[in-house]
């Protein structure tokens, strides 16, 4: 009788406690946890989400229960949201997220954290890593990893990185839609990764995560978290919104024509994309931004109005997706790709072989080096066929010629480009020679790149190229013979590094990166921590006080230098013929501005040793040769040309008076006879050889010079232009004392392109002269 009461007892227990557990598992409302009707449209569902997550974050929100009410929330918009879970909601109570009898075993448990997926049973919670899902590891993440590879890699691909760690809770929570959402956008052309916070703590703090689990966006090497709930369309929506909105433009028939004839300015190819979708599919955004330097892309949607004469012109299959490149001819596409499930996979080999134009034209050096690679084997010879012309109409025909001349010539070793002569002028100048038959009209050059240091090895038609049928018979006949004779490209030269054209100004630039770090900011207050805020705000004062701090010493310095500056010109005068160590004269005012100023020493007997013998290895002094005559005007041109490089601890700039040294710099001279050579002491113009404007880069160390020679036309006493040229040039008393005496119009332009000169010093490209010893400076 008393097992039969036991019995009753227990069964009614296990009853109550069912009942409970029911009770407690249809407790939970989304409607009322956003405050809600049943009748509410998504907006106002939407609308309700934010504020509560808002209002409740955790980071946000110091309060105890914090947490559990923002999972609250969070859960009850990925039911609302999800017109499915809604319905089965309001039908049956449930989401239905669960099955058979798992339902009833996660339920008795689900309700202690709401909001959490368990994969095992109450006994057996999945927080050891061994018993962990391990889809994870393939995406773990180093911080040597992160930051030779990843961060590279986020210029080509945003990537999507998860935080996380061992016995945490919501980490578990968002494992499904993150193992769901890993997958898709993988496929799709995103990086994925995961860094585990207990191991990889460095990696987490550098990356800025103070909690877990944390979802971050990395792209361009700049990053961005993740603030909304974990479901699969906001994830989605926070890669893509990580992309820049001018990747892709809408094409319609009235912009097409525009869209396609900007090939020529922007030297890419242009891609159409043709789709059903309304919106430009995640796919083509992200494969626009892998391509973006190589090719334009735009996209068509096809069901719209106002797309039928371009699906039209081009036989476009409306219910296939289609991609199309379009090089230098807009009327016909250069290749087409059409499939019914556009891969990934599919896209890039399409691409990959598409991405230059048959002609393109030489705009920076990355685009040359791609073009023509260094030769790397005997066996794996590329060579390149430049066409060096000009801008306009005139050279019009003779581009045209090329162009059709590529085009019927493709092969894997032969590329042909084209260049500008007056945007690359030492490209052309190096490959010319400064021929004479070849100015103002276009020349074919065919070359090799030797080294990554710029050295070619090249040939060049001897005429210029008309774009004839003798002049592409010829070009065919030495492409020919280069197959079997390697050595027709008997000449040799070094090519500097191109200009950027299509580089935006500094200024632009600048603008531009400041308008992204202003909207980073905004975002960053309404979203970040005041741990997060931190460096901001410390960068913020660091400036304010960099900014304070130069105003006070810009405004004492201006008023030090107006009370010094009268006394300082009587001074000089007094002191004039002692003053060796200076950059240039003050008698008259030079164009350096006020702060640009170089300090240029005379050389002489009592500094030689100092100045040159025991200069430090790696160090080097320039010296240009002067003479009393020449002094002023010289050492002015001297300054501008030089002033770009006294930011270098290893130069030092010197003058030498030619009237008190000519014996020192021609025994220099003597080892640099075929640049510099020396009269014959029997002519009788001897002692008239102007050896002024001639500038001399001495290493003392290793006992060696090289020569920047004065560039004159004609003979040396010849002028070079009119005097008033020059002197308008200069500041206006300095051209009340000068005059158009034949001294001075020898001395025009003598240092003219000595800043190059410079670049080329700097770069170790200069002719060297070695002497045994440093002679006296007498």
């Amino acid at each position: 009788m008393e097992l039969g009461r036991a019995g009753l007892a227990w069964a009614a227990a296990l009853l109550l406690a069912a009942l409970g557990a029911q009770a407690a598992a249809g407790d939970f409302d989304p409607y009322r946890v956003l405050g809600v009707g049943r009748s509410s449209s998504q907006a106002d569902i939407k609308k309700a989400y934010k504020r509560l997550a808002r209002e409740w974050h955790p980071d946000k929100n110091k309060d105890p229960g914090a947490e559990d009410k923002f999972i609250q929330i969070s859960k009850a918009y990925e039911i609302l949201s999800n017109e499915e879970k809604r319905a089965n909601f309001d039908r049956y109570g449930d989401a239905g997220e669960s099955q058979g009898y798992s339902q009833h075993q996660h339920r008795q448990f689900h309700h202690f954290h709401e909001g959490f997926y368990f994969d095992e049973s109450f006994f057996h919670f999945p927080f050891n890593s061994e018993r962990r899902d391990t889809s994870d590891e393939k995406y773990l993440l180093h911080f040597s990893h992160y930051i030779n590879e990843i961060v590279p890699d986020s210029f080509k691909k945003p990537y999507l990185i998860k935080i996380t760690s061992d016995w945490c809770f919501s980490c578990i929570h968002i494992e499904p839609v993150w193992k769901e959402v890993a997958q898709e956008l993988e496929a799709l052309g995103a990086g994925i990764g995961v860094v585990h916070a207990g191991y990889e703590r460095r990696l987490a703090h550098h990356l800025g995560a103070h909690s877990t689990p944390s979802l971050l966006g990395l792209i361009n090497g700049k990053i961005t978290f993740f603030h909304n709930a974990v479901i699969r369309e906001n994830l989605r929506q926070f890669v893509e919104n990580l992309l820049p909105g001018n990747l892709v433009e809408k094409i319609t028939d009235k912009n097409y024509i525009h869209f396609l004839s900007n090939w020529k300015k922007e030297n890419k190819p242009h891609v159409l994309l043709f789709d059903h979708m309304p919106v430009v599919p995640l796919l083509y955004k992200l494969t626009a931004f892998a391509y973006r330097d190589y090719l334009s892309f735009g996209y068509v949607y096809v069901g719209l109005r106002g797309t039928e004469e371009l699906s039209s012109q081009y036989n476009i299959n409306v219910y296939t997706p289609t991609m199309m490149i379009f090089k230098e001819h807009i009327d016909r596409p250069a290749d087409v790709v059409q499939a019914r499930d556009m891969k990934k996979q599919l896209i890039d080999d399409f691409l990959s072989q598409n991405k230059f134009l048959m002609a393109a034209r030489l705009t920076n050096q990355r685009l040359f080096q791609e073009l023509c690679p260094v030769k790397k084997s005997h066996r794996q010879r590329k060579h390149c066929v430049v066409l060096l012309t000009g801008e306009g109409d005139k050279f019009a025909e003779a581009y045209e010629a090329f162009l059709t001349f590529a085009v019927a010539n493709t092969k894997d070793t032969l590329k042909f480009v084209h260049i500008y002569n007056d945007r690359q002028p030492e490209f052309a100048d190096a490959l010319l020679m400064d021929d004479e038959k070849y100015r103002g009209k276009s020349a074919v050059v065919i070359l090799e790149r030797r080294n990554n240091a710029g050295k070619v090895a090249y040939k060049t038609l001897e005429e210029a190229w008309q774009g004839s049928k003798e002049d592409n018979f010829i070009l065919l006949d030495l492409l020919d013979q280069l197959r079997t004779d390697p050595g027709l490209l008997s000449s040799e030269t070094v090519l500097a590094d191109l200009n950027d054209e299509l580089a935006p100004m500094f200024l632009i630039r600048w603008l531009y990166s400041m308008l992204d770090y202003i909207s980073d900011c905004w975002d960053s207050l309404f979203h970040s921590n005041w741990r997060e805020m931190m460096p901001l705000l410390s960068l913020l004062f660091s400036a304010l006080f960099i900014l304070f701090g130069t105003v006070i010493v810009q405004a004492f310095s201006d008023s030090s230098d107006t009370r010094d500056s009268a006394p300082s010109e009587k001074e000089e005068t007094a002191a004039k013929t002692e003053k060796n160590d200076t950059s240039f004269s003050k008698e008259s005012n030079s164009r350096i501005p006020k702060k640009g100023f170089v300090e240029v020493t005379e050389l002489t007997d009592i500094n030689y040793n100092s100045n040159l013998v025991r200069l430090r290895p790696g160090h080097m002094n320039v010296v240009l040769i002067l003479s009393n005559s020449t002094k002023t005007v010289l050492l002015q041109k001297f300054a501008l040309e030089v002033y770009t490089f006294t930011g270098s601890s290893s130069l030092h700039f010197s003058f030498l008076s030619l009237d008190k040294h000519r014996e020192w710099l021609e025994y220099l001279l003597e080892f640099a006879q075929d640049v510099a050579p020396i009269p014959n002491q029997y002519d009788k113009h001897f002692l008239e050889r102007d050896y002024t404007g001639y500038v001399l880069a001495l290493n003392g160390h290793k006992k060696y010079f090289c020569l920047f020679k004065p560039h004159r036309s004609g003979d040396d006493g010849g002028t070079l232009g009119s005097c008033e040229d020059y002197n308008s040039s200069l500041h206006t008393e300095a051209r009340v004392k000068s005059s158009c005496s034949p001294e001075s119009r020898s001395i025009k332009n003598k240092l003219h392109k000595l800043s190059f000169w410079m670049e080329r010093l700097l770069e170790g490209s200069l002719q060297r002269f070695y002497i045994p010893s440093w002679p006296a400076l007498d």
